[in-house]
């Protein structure tokens, strides 16, 4: 009886186990269609005209074999999370849209914050002045104040702060703010100067104490501080205008024994970014920071600019990278068309092969092939996207606005913004590098992950993301003179669409 018993016992465990291994299988074979993804809108900006055009919303069908080459989606193949794509805060910025009568800065901060504009979630702000300031300042004057008993943002109080506060405000905005310092104040460095120099020894405690003191002055004003880079272009600008210079080694000492303890000591929560220069030295510095796990242990990530090439946007430096500490992010923090006068109500120069960056002129002879002639609307799309595929979490564009003379800017130093101002007229130029940052800001929300991408087309550039709501969107630009059909397929289902020469394209799928 007892041995029946036993028999039968572990008859139905073995048919339990088997019941349970068939729905597991099951389970696993169909999870790719149980997203039940139904439609696919596409949005188009081209140098034809279009500009953020919704083109049409198309079925997705059982997948049917076509003639047409695929792309085909993997949802659960999934890469880095994303924390935001946006433009910069800066004392320009604020100049040229406090000049303009309310509804037209309405309309700006609509265009840029808004979930209808291009719902910018992720920007940055400059410590003391910059470049795009109109003069030298800084929050401590007053020379041997180790202790900051005389620090405070009043020279921010009368265009930056209102800026970003009414941005806030702006129905719908939702958006991070990470904030970057040039320079010390010319008292805390070896030269005295705001060009140049490096930050002497005996202040490094007291430059720790100020980022503490700028968060919390800003805090104290309703804004949030999301994140700081120590230095912006540690290696320096040539002393062109406010900068301050750092090895790998003295930044990681400064961020190990001074500003990660003071930031614990008071109980800041912003997170910290090393380098916040070009992509070309990114493997040095991250290495010799981040190897040292008493100073990576109060680093967020790694922060790079574009400006070492208009061409190459260093995946295999960006992946190693990752693959060396991949408990550590990779964040864009600037870029923009340098080194030009913004081009006025012309559309189709920014889909030519006319601007020119510093390089072209001042590079030395072997990097001048980095620097050739580019695409202004190509150099964007092929940036973000080919960062996002080598493990950026996000991407930031430098000024929101800027006038038609590129500026103003105390160092000269002219460059273009996606929206442009023109002072004396009051009017608006949204450029087509606007509509281009839309296609990732809109459609690629915070907290959304890449997943993978198959096909066999070499002639076009692809992302795709899953988003918190689960809807997908893929990024596609074409930088060819001839159209491109192609079959996308998801999760079991497909649909034929195509993509015209000289355009990008997001597809929002639902």
């Amino acid at each position: 009886m007892s041995r029946d018993f036993g028999i039968w016992k572990g008859n139905m465990r073995t048919i339990f186990i088997t019941m349970v291994c068939i729905l597991l299988l099951q389970s696993c074979s169909t999870r790719q269609s149980d997203y039940g993804y139904e439609t696919v809108q596409l949005i188009q900006t081209s140098r034809q005209g279009d500009r953020l055009h919704a083109v049409g919303t198309y079925s997705l069908q059982t997948a049917k074999m076509s003639g047409v080459p695929h792309i085909t989606l993997i949802p659960d193949q999934t890469y880095q999370e994303i924390v935001g794509f946006g433009g910069s805060f800066t004392e320009s910025v604020a100049t040229l849209i406090h000049a303009l009568p309310a509804p037209k800065q309405n309309e700006i901060l609509k265009a840029y914050f808004s979930p209808e504009g291009a719902a910018y979630s992720l920007t940055r702000t400059h410590i003391n002045s910059c470049d795009f300031s109109l003069k030298n300042y800084s929050y401590a004057t007053v020379a041997g104040d180790t202790h900051l008993r005389h620090f405070s943002v009043e020279e921010d109080r009368d265009d930056l702060i209102p800026l970003i506060k009414k941005a806030l405000r702006t129905e719908g905005a939702n958006f991070k703010i990470i904030a970057s310092p040039w320079t010390a104040p010319p008292w805390m460095k070896n030269n005295n100067q705001w060009n140049g120099g490096a930050l002497k020894p005996e202040y490094y405690s007291t430059w720790a104490l100020y980022f503490s003191k700028y968060i919390e002055a800003y805090r104290a004003e309703g804004i949030d501080i999301w994140g700081i880079t120590v230095e912006n272009e540690p290696l320096g600008n040539g002393d062109q205008w406010e900068s301050m210079i750092f090895s790998p080694a003295e930044m990681r000492d400064f961020v190990k024994l001074f500003l990660g303890p003071q930031f614990e000591k008071d109980g800041i929560s912003s997170r910290i970014l090393i380098y916040d220069q070009n992509r070309d030295h990114v493997e040095q510095w991250a290495a010799d920071i981040l190897s040292d796990k008493k100073a990576a242990k109060y680093v967020w990530g790694t922060a790079v600019h574009w400006y070492s090439s208009t061409i190459d946007w260093y995946p295999e430096s960006l992946n190693r990278v990752h693959d060396q500490f991949p408990g550590k992010q990779l964040l864009h923090t600037e870029g923009c068309i340098d080194s030009e006068i913004p081009v006025w109500q012309d559309d189709d120069w920014y889909w030519r092969k006319e601007a020119t960056d510093w390089g072209y002129d001042w590079a030395p002879e072997e990097d001048k092939p980095l620097h050739p002639p580019y695409i202004p609307v190509y150099r964007y799309a092929r940036d973000i996207i080919g960062g996002l595929n080598s493990w950026l979490a996000g991407w930031i564009d430098w000024n929101l606005v800027l006038n038609r003379q590129g500026g103003p800017n105390h160092a000269r130093n002219w460059c273009i913004a996606p929206v442009i101002i023109d002072e004396e007229s009051q009017e608006i130029y949204y450029t087509p590098l606007y509509y281009v940052l839309c296609h990732f800001s809109k459609y690629i929300r915070p907290g959304a992950f890449r997943i993978g991408v198959e096909t066999e087309i070499t002639e076009l550039m692809f992302t795709a993301f899953r988003n918190v709501d689960n809807s997908v969107a893929v990024l596609i630009l074409n930088q060819g003179l001839n159209g491109q059909e192609f079959q996308l397929n998801l999760a079991g289902k497909a649909v034929q669409l195509s993509i015209p020469p000289q355009s990008i394209q997001t597809l929002n799928i639902l």
